[in-house]
């Protein structure tokens, strides 16, 4: 696959995520899903749930099924520059990507019977706040913790469109099972941190730069606990990777490398990926993912 090294503006869509973290005998696992091969976006690779936010995630009717004031998010979102209906909009688009694409319904005291419900409306096409408001729930906000803002660069090997996208983590309520949706998602799995980079590195499966970089940042904790923990105690890193030709290769640098404009780091682990043989790999070898 070649790559495009010239500079196109294009532009950015917001965007949410929801990393769903489990703990398991071996330690914190992280839920994946695996884009269906003919998605315009990370077509075939895995992700975590998430999409666009939709205009309807700010409405003032849906803003209204939420547990806590526009104005509560929108501070422990930590972005100024936006408005407190936007800010709770993230929160919204990332839960109602999570059930649309896993079936896992973060609402406050909902049933077994009430989730399954909102599945079978879902499927006969309401939109969710509708959903929500038949079924008299609201969204569960509170242990859903920001986790980290990608903004990504224009990459025509990874995908022809940019996000700004706000990952959010948490934890699956215990009487829930996340599963794909047999329609934008064609399989799914939970794996540790470390096992999903391996199979990435194994050629198994594909990821692309911010699910390897989030892996890599989660592999640092062995809990869903110390995973809040962090999340709890400061505002999302912004990361927006830069990239550079060097050496006929495609490098993406991220903050706090030598050649990127922010000079404060904004993650755990390798400041650069390469693009050789179709993957992105750090320069120093797999472990530096770890270190």
């Amino acid at each position: 696959m070649e790559i495009n090294s010239t500079i196109v503006t294009t532009p950015v869509r917001s965007a949410a995520t929801v990393v769903m973290l489990r703990d398991a005998p071996q330690g914190l696992e992280v839920f994946l899903i695996k884009r269906h091969g003919l998605s315009d976006v990370l077509g075939g690779a895995y992700v975590f749930p998430g999409g666009k936010v939709d205009p309807l995630d700010a409405a003032a009717d849906t803003l209204a099924l939420l547990d806590q004031p526009a104005q509560a998010l929108h501070a422990r979102l930590g972005e100024p520059d936006l408005d407190a209906p936007t800010a709770a909009s993230m929160f919204v688009a990332a839960l109602r990507e999570s059930f649309e694409e896993s079936g896992v319904l973060f609402a406050q005291s909902a049933t077994a019977d009430q989730v399954a419900q909102a599945r079978a409306l879902l499927a006969e096409g309401l939109n969710f706040p509708t959903v929500l408001a038949r079924l008299n729930l609201r969204l569960q906000t509170h242990s859903v913790a920001p986790w980290v803002r990608w903004i990504t660069p224009f990459m025509p090997s990874v995908s022809s469109k940019r996000f700004d996208t706000r990952f959010f983590i948490t934890v699956v309520p215990p009487d829930q099972v996340a599963s794909h949706d047999n329609h934008e998602a064609t399989a799914s799995v939970w794996l540790s941190p470390r096992a999903a980079l391996e199979q990435y590195r194994d050629a198994h499966i594909e990821l692309a730069p911010p699910q390897i970089m989030s892996l890599a940042h989660l592999s640092r904790h062995a809990t869903v606990a110390s995973a809040l923990s962090e999340a709890a105690g400061r505002l999302p890193p912004v990361v927006q990777p830069e990239p550079f030709d060097q050496d006929g290769v495609r490098v993406l640098c991220y903050p706090g490398d030598e050649r990127h404009s922010v000079r404060a780091r904004a993650l755990p682990g390798p400041s650069r990926l390469h693009y050789r043989n179709k993957r992105f790999e750090p320069i120093s070898g797999f472990e530096s993912l770890f270190e």
